[in-house]
């Protein structure tokens, strides 16, 4: 019974894929805080989370080699390109063990541009915030705590997507 709650997540999970990119609802809850998540550029320095407070952060854990990955990044890069004027980021984590250049090669694939593109390729981040598969969104509000999150694809530009990243963004910084 204590894999029960984990069993239940992949199950969403696998029923959220064979659903499609759909609009899925957007789980918002209370605040809490996140692991200590380290990552890089896709020049290779380091950076943190950390480095993100005072914006709404749509935080999305990806891989080239996953296929919803491939459908959902669409509608990622335009949820950015809707808030692009406002202190909102989404940024793509790939975590892929391939280089910077394969992950290019996927956005440029897909027709991706305005995302903010880090790389984790010993899929820390992945562990660290207990996820069960890809693609997963975390929302984190502006204080760096999470508030919500999605396991699986979802239409990130739709309503209730927008909705939420724009529920955070009317909360104060501080």
């Amino acid at each position: 019974m204590r894999h029960a709650p984990r069993l239940l997540a992949v199950l969403w999970l696998l029923v959220a894929r064979a659903a499609g990119a759909a609009e899925v609802p957007v789980q918002m809850g209370e605040p809490k805080p996140l692991p200590a998540l380290t990552f890089q550029t896709m020049g290779g320095e380091e950076t943190t989370l950390d480095a993100f407070k005072g914006k709404v952060v749509v935080l999305n854990l990806w891989a080239t080699w996953c296929a919803p990955c491939r459908e959902e990044m669409p509608s990622l890069d335009r949820l950015q390109a809707r808030f692009a004027d406002q202190p909102v980021v989404v940024l793509a984590l790939s975590v892929d063990r391939a280089g910077p250049e394969r992950v290019q090669a996927f956005l440029d694939e897909v027709g991706v541009e305005r995302l903010h593109v880090y790389r984790d390729p010993k899929a820390t981040a992945t562990r660290a915030l207990k996820l069960p598969g890809l693609p997963a969104t975390i929302l984190v509000d502006r204080k760096g705590q999470e508030t919500g999150r999605v396991l699986g694809i979802a239409a990130w530009d739709g309503p209730q997507a927008v909705e939420a990243v724009q529920r955070l963004l009317d909360q104060p910084a501080s």
